[in-house]
């Protein structure tokens, strides 16, 4: 299977000044540790980086200097998450049957995540899995006002993650749908289930999470220091 790294961002909340992938966590850019955690996966045989375009003599400079074995190309992102996932799709070698979509700000996604994703595909015989958490916190509904209009299931909601795997074909059938429809969706997983497809929720990592903010940045720190 292929992997696209969404690597666009310019991570205004999180203060970067430029390229979010390149932000150092624990001496090493955000991108690099998302890479390497996709590459340690047996079932991957290639991984294709979105980047920013003003960043991809930087972001080339980088995954060559960590000597990377399985990133086969680096590519100008666009300027939504959609539309770099897409120009990393249309980069994959073709042979390729399933594909992963990880976000370069997921750095501490845990080893071996998506061979046990690939198999839990195969096993469920749909088009996609995704990792979710479930909400800890009270959820509730507001208006327009900030009124509170009641209490939300929590037990029916999930935080999504990635990295989310799917059957190629039916991904990129999804983003040519989404195209032509005019459709922005927040993850690949929206726009396959709007294009028909099942997709199955998977338990997710509570340390898989995601850089933003600043905070984040120290949380993943913490992380990886305890990993050590």
């Amino acid at each position: 299977m292929g992997v696209v790294v969404p690597a666009a961002g310019v991570g205004r909340r999180l203060g970067a000044g430029g390229a979010k992938a390149l932000v150092n966590l624990a001496g090493r850019p955000l991108l690099a540790h998302a890479v390497a955690a996709m590459e340690a996966n047996r079932c991957v045989a290639a991984v294709v980086v979105a980047g920013h375009p003003d960043a991809l003599e930087a972001i080339a400079r980088l995954l060559a200097s960590e000597g990377f074995a399985k990133v086969t190309a680096v590519v100008g992102g666009g300027p939504t998450r959609q539309a770099s996932v897409a120009a990393g799709l249309r980069a994959l070698p073709p042979e390729l049957a399933y594909v992963a979509v990880h976000d370069a700000a997921r750095p501490l996604v845990g080893p071996g995540a998506v061979d046990r994703m690939l198999e839990l595909l195969l096993r469920a015989g749909v088009a996609g899995v995704v990792p979710g958490m479930p909400v800890a916190d009270t959820i509730r509904r507001v208006d327009a006002a900030q009124r509170s209009t009641g209490i939300v299931d929590r037990e029916q909601l999930r935080a999504m993650q990635t990295p989310q795997l799917f059957a190629r074909q039916a991904l990129e059938e999804a983003h040519r749908l989404a195209l032509r429809d005019g459709v922005e969706g927040t993850d690949e997983a929206a726009l396959v289930e709007l294009a028909g497809h099942p997709v199955q929720v998977v338990p997710g990592d509570p340390e898989n999470l995601k850089v933003t903010t600043p905070l984040d940045l120290d949380v993943a720190e913490a992380i990886l220091a305890r990993r050590r």
